[in-house]
């Protein structure tokens, strides 16, 4: 069983560790395991409760109430709140907690009673921007920089590619547009849930895309771009790339040098980088939008 420091239960409550502090002395609200030097751990079933927590508050719920509630009726208070009449981002916060309450058990079930719910409040293109964006971000799936992802983030990965891929292939380019995007991981890049998401937003905008997924080299990138009539080119970098100057990545790719390169990943792989004519540091999946 996995356990987590305090640090990680901040993260994906969004819940402050002094005030996670202040409520395990105040309400008894969850006890955490300490290490031979005193450091806390939690494990899944605290984790669960304190998203329950934050979901609840989020709603409007005061801690007080929250604390004297038993478990079960916790959850089924949170599961109440994912109707049409849940506010906005409170309702996307209350989807979002279940999807990682899901995950953590391997509930595939939950996962999609969830989703399919998210879908029905949403449809699915403002699902996957409310929902499932963010919930990549907190679990840190999208910008995973470790070789190995815990085996709760493969499970996560593997049912939210498959709900990616199904709703791309459910999309049709109704005419012919001037624009075309080549999607690519680059060399030694693996993770491609975050390049699955930017296919099905821009598809979803009626733009053609040609998806070359994982670890392609930069050397094979000219002959695409000139045979297929790309105006568009996506990267995503996972993990820090050896070559951080942008300049020396578009001349080992023999870009057009009016052809716009975009880069999307995480923070850590793309902070460092050195900019380049028409090339792009994008933050977030509406700046995206602008180039669409």
């Amino acid at each position: 069983m996995k356990m987590y420091h305090i640090s990680e239960l901040e993260q994906l409550s969004g819940i402050k560790a002094p005030t996670i502090r202040v409520w395990e002395r105040r309400y008894n609200l969850i006890q955490p395991g300490r290490t031979d030097t005193n450091i806390r751990l939690y494990d899944d079933q605290q984790v669960r409760k304190l998203l329950n927590v934050a979901t609840l508050l989020d709603n409007g719920y005061k801690i007080s109430k929250i604390a004297a509630l038993e478990e079960e009726d916790l959850h089924a208070m949170v599961l109440g709140l994912q109707g049409p009449t849940a506010e906005g981002e409170a309702a996307a916060t209350t989807f979002i907690h279940e999807l990682v309450i899901a995950m953590l058990s391997y509930d595939e079930a939950g996962f999609e009673r969830t989703y399919a719910a998210a879908v029905k409040r949403y449809g699915v293109f403002e699902a996957m921007l409310q929902v499932m964006y963010p919930l990549l971000e907190k679990i840190g799936i999208m910008w995973s920089t470790a070789d190995a992802m815990p085996v709760q983030e493969h499970f996560a990965a593997a049912v939210v590619r498959r709900k990616l891929i199904t709703a791309t292939d459910a999309l049709t380019i109704k005419k012919k547009r001037r624009k075309k995007f080549l999607l690519m991981l680059p060399p030694g890049e693996w993770h491609e849930i975050g390049l699955l998401l930017a296919n099905y937003l821009i598809r979803s905008k009626d733009i053609e895309t040609i998806y070359l997924g994982q670890n392609v080299p930069y050397e094979q990138v000219s002959a695409v771009v000139a045979k297929a009539g790309v105006t568009h080119l996506l990267l995503f970098y996972i993990t820090r790339p050896v070559q951080d100057d942008l300049r020396q990545i578009r001349q080992q790719m023999a870009l057009p040098r009016e052809l716009p390169l975009l880069i999307a990943g995480s923070e850590y792989a793309t902070g460092g980088l050195r900019s380049a004519p028409a090339t792009f540091l994008l933050q977030s999946p509406q700046e995206l939008f602008k180039y669409l």
